[in-house]
């Protein structure tokens, strides 16, 4: 089960040197903060960062108590990051350490978001030099278009493969 987005909150502002049992944060405070998280989701969705994350439809419409949608393995950089851009608003300075913490999380996430997205080769692409007339494999200059013909959908809307 994914954290909610309270638990995030709550553990970047532990971060950032303001835990919730020396400090009393304000709703205010923890709105403020979901805010934030939000604006910084965002962002990473718009680097190609897609973690799940149920977003806001609006600034004043978060839930702190609704489930993040975040995967586990995205937590600790989100409320690491969360923490780098809370503090300085509350007059706070975060150690080295969560700054270090904070971008080798961050740069996880970017690597596991650069994988490469498989596409078909357009039927304009040259074949190259390896396709001979003489081979018997001569179908012409450019690759030809997938053949999508033995796919469709069944009524519950999952794929369905046909025999050819």
């Amino acid at each position: 089960m994914s954290w909610t987005k309270r638990e995030l909150v709550c553990q970047a502002f532990e971060e950032a040197g303001m835990a919730s049992y020396v400090f009393d944060l304000t709703a205010e405070q923890l709105q403020s903060a979901m805010r934030r998280m939000d604006s910084m989701m965002a962002t990473w969705a718009a680097k190609g960062i897609q973690l799940g994350y149920a977003m806001a439809s609006g600034p004043a419409t978060g839930d702190l108590d609704q489930p993040s949608g975040l995967q586990a393995t995205a937590n600790e950089a989100v409320y690491l990051n969360l923490a780098l851009r809370i503090a300085p608003a509350f007059g706070k300075t975060t150690p080295q350490g969560t700054a270090i913490a904070a971008k080798d999380a961050y740069d996880s996430l970017m690597l596991a978001a650069a994988q490469p997205q498989p596409v078909q080769m357009p039927s304009n692409m040259p074949i190259g030099a390896g396709a001979k007339s003489w081979r018997n494999t001569w179908r012409g200059p450019f690759a030809t278009p997938p053949n999508t013909a033995p796919v469709r959908n069944d009524a519950a809307g999952n794929l369905d493969f046909l025999e050819p």
